[in-house]
């Protein structure tokens, strides 16, 4: 027998993999070695008895699954490997589901729907059913008939309980227990599952087939689970089905690292599983192979607070490296020139490639003021499992009503906001106005203003409908000369349905298309502010839009094999690793998120995002937070975030700001005591601001005219709100057009018009 990779185990790793008489959690720390124990266990399993088709090994991505196949492979051979059955929950229960459909009413060759399928047809059902489409949302009723579904409830056991329908009818959506036996129905009549089904109808299959169950639990002798800590409450039950017989199950994973809630990711299956299981052994997999001591150290100290978890003290044995570094910004913009100041620094003085780099943030809308101050620099970044800021659909919709608005023969821009939001234009229309514009040589705007000039048939309500268009667009033209690019691009954001349309729930993917947008109006905002105090005068919408054009033509002059930084969320970044990582935007309200509220087991689960962006980190890891946030154009001040303080001080390189952790107490209460009386759409300055050399009580963006220029003289420092604390090198001019050139400690040099910038003399 070769077991010579035993070897290369640390002796935890090794007890977890030769122990196989019984259920076993093996909890995973960050960077343990997780994938090495669960690919040599798999080959010890297969050189001790068992064959390949015995072991039912279940991941959360193919990517995972092959990760693992390729490594056993390479330890019993490919033959070996290729016969496992390895993969997703989803793939694996298909290929029993194809076998056994006819217990279950369907054909062997079912169909499986994808998630546009399914919403298409709850949307044809809901039209059915002459409901009204604005309170039912296809996307918000898919996603309460697949949490149904992943809690494995039926429609009939939907439709029965009382606090179900009690919910829904708090929603103003009684209807939907109908809408989900209807659809369930729709799906068995067109011989279809779809995505959540393949879960639902697997545990369906065993609980009422016991036969079927029996052949499967005897198949499959040995059970693994990677990643337990995201199974949902269908994926448990599945596996303590196929497992009750001879109890040979192995599940793998990390409380700490419970992020997914919010698809149904149950913690409490990780936390439970000597209690469901009660003759379990438990393995803690403590050794980190990736960080540095400080920063498993940091890591620890902060998870410590958490009360819901498996207690564990994971250590490196790597150097002690350097301290967790906290990083004060005045603004968000100065957050961003500080993360590329650093990472310029590093890779000019310790040789660091780009791709040693990662900037992790809570919200996708974070990028935006990333990516600009990246693109200005000539920086190299991607954005992980996203798009980039301006490739975002929200933002190119609005982008393109802009794009109309200035040149109304624009015929992209057109086509793509015609009907949307919704408005009963449909593609036979547009269809006959192209036509008409191809043959006659004009825009479709031209055509659509007047269609019977260019022979186009239409009936009396398209006209109506196309009408109602072009007044939209004509009344956003009127006054394009007179107000800034902030003032339109807010008037058309709201006029034009796209708030109402996106505002309408509260899925994580139209709070994610939200906050994208409020960025977009922050973004015009910064625009129309930095113009003006830079004495610029061209600060309407198409000067915008030009911006816009240059920073969205950078997108694709990027080659694939260049090293980049990477830029990604918390949430995307698990499973990954860098040298040096970056978390941004550590403030009340964002991280921990507000939707967490002051819920204990939210908070715990913000807690462990925050853990998991800590834990990337190999080498050093830099936290900012910034002490004033744009907020749909407006300035908010921030809180800095609560985890700040959860974090021992020893392990914390803190600014001069906050030599001790009482310090960073203080201000939070200092904060606390003053944010609430702040209006979200009111600017505010700076809370370290004294003197707020403008008077203007607007945001520079929005003001119709400046104070009187204030006077400075060379060699004095200031605070600006966006900018941070600068020295004066030249002042020009006088009056209102004195200007005054300031080189920041981060923003650079910046030539300012004083009578429009916010800032205070410091000395």
């Amino acid at each position: 027998m070769n077991t010579h990779y035993l070897d290369e185990l640390n002796e935890e790793q090794r007890a977890a993999v030769l122990y196989n008489d019984g259920p076993s959690l093996i909890v995973a720390g960050a960077g343990s070695g997780k994938t090495r124990v669960l690919t040599y266990k798999i080959a010890y399993l297969l050189e001790n008895g068992y064959q390949p088709w015995n072991i039912l090994a279940l991941t959360f991505t193919n990517k995972a699954a092959r990760e693992m196949k390729s490594r056993i492979a390479r330890q019993v051979g490919s033959e070996s490997a290729r016969r496992l059955w390895m993969g997703t929950f989803h793939s694996i229960f298909l290929r029993i589901l194809h076998v056994e459909a006819d217990r279950l009413g369907f054909t062997p060759h079912f169909t499986v729907y994808d998630t546009a399928d399914s919403k298409s047809l709850i949307r044809s059902i809901i039209k059915e059913m002459k409901l009204d489409d604005k309170l039912y949302k296809p996307g918000v009723v898919q996603a309460r008939i697949s949490h149904a579904k992943n809690q494995l409830i039926s429609p009939a056991k939907y439709a029965s309980d009382p606090q179900l329908y009690d919910y829904d009818q708090s929603c103003r959506m009684p209807s939907i227990r109908d809408i989900y036996r209807r659809y369930m129905d729709r799906c068995r009549q067109a011989d279809a599952m779809d995505f959540d089904d393949l879960l639902y109808y697997t545990y369906v299959l065993f609980r009422d087939h016991a036969d079927v169950l029996a052949h499967y639990a005897e198949q499959f002798r040995y059970i693994l689970v990677d990643e337990y800590q995201d199974t949902n409450f269908a994926q448990h039950s599945i596996v303590l089905q196929l497992a009750s017989r001879h109890q040979h199950v192995c599940v793998v994973g990390d409380d700490a690292q419970s992020i997914y809630s919010f698809r149904g990711a149950d913690i409490g299956n990780i936390l439970y599983f000597t209690k469901v299981y009660p003759d379990a052994r438990l393995f803690k997999l403590e050794r980190n192979y990736r960080s540095t001591q400080n920063i498993v150290s940091a890591a620890n100290s902060l998870i410590a607070k958490n009360r819901m978890q498996i207690p564990k003290e994971v250590f490196s044995k790597k150097e002690e490296g350097e301290a967790v570094t906290v990083l004060q910004a005045y603004s968000d913009t100065e957050e961003a020139e500080i993360v590329a100041n650093e990472i310029r620094k590093l890779h000019r003085n310790e040789h660091c490639e780009y791709s040693d780099f990662a900037v992790l943030y809570r919200t996708n809308a974070q990028s935006r003021i990333l990516e600009e101050v990246m693109r200005k620099r000539g920086m190299p970044y991607r954005i992980y499992g996203g798009l980039s800021f301006y490739q975002r659909k929200e933002i190119k919709d609005v982008i393109a009503y802009f794009r109309l608005t200035v040149n109304p023969n624009d015929e992209e821009a057109f086509k793509r906001v015609i009907n949307y939001p919704a408005r009963g234009i449909g593609d036979t229309t547009v269809g006959k106005l192209t036509a008409a514009a191809t043959e006659h040589g004009a825009s479709l705007w031209k055509v659509m203003s007047n269609p019977s000039d260019y022979g186009v048939n239409i009936n009396k309500g398209t006209q109506g409908k196309l009408q109602l268009f072009r007044d939209l667009i004509n009344g956003f033209m009127s006054d394009l000369a007179e107000k800034n690019a902030y003032e339109k691009g807010k008037e058309i954001i709201r006029q034009s349905g796209i708030i109402n349309d996106i505002y309408q729930d509260k899925s994580p993917e139209n709070l994610s298309r939200q906050e994208n947008v409020e960025e977009l109006v922050n973004s015009l905002s910064n625009f129309c502010e930095e113009r003006m105090e830079e004495g610029n005068t061209h600060i309407a919408l198409p000067d915008f839009l030009s911006e816009v054009s240059l920073l969205t033509d950078q997108d694709s002059d990027k080659t694939s094999d260049e090293p980049r930084v990477t830029l990604m969320t918390a949430h995307a970044a698990k499973g990954l690793e860098f040298a040096n990582v970056f978390v941004v935007g550590l403030e009340e309200g964002l991280f921990p998120s507000n939707m967490a509220g002051d819920v204990p087991r939210a908070v715990e689960e913000e807690r462990r995002l925050f853990y998991v962006a800590i834990t990337r980190a190999e080498k050093r890891c830099y936290l900012l937070y910034a002490r004033s946030r744009s907020r749909y154009g407006s300035t908010d001040f921030c809180t800095p975030s609560r985890f700040l303080r959860d974090i021992d001080t020893q392990y914390l390189h803190l600014p001069a700001q906050m030599k001790a952790a009482q310090r960073i107490d203080s201000e939070a209460e200092t904060f606390r005591a003053e944010a609430p009386r702040q209006s979200f759409h009111t600017p505010v300055p700076s809370p370290r601001l004294k003197r707020v050399v403008s008077t203007s009580t607007d945001a520079p963006a929005v003001a119709s005219g400046g104070t009187a220029a204030p006077a400075v003289d060379v060699g004095q420092r200031i605070e600006h709100e966006r900018f941070g604390v600068g020295e004066v090198l030249r002042v020009e001019g006088a009056g209102d057009n004195a200007k005054a050139t300031i080189r920041f400690e981060n923003a650079g040099e910046k030539q300012l018009l004083l009578r429009y910038a916010r800032f205070t003399v410091i000395n």
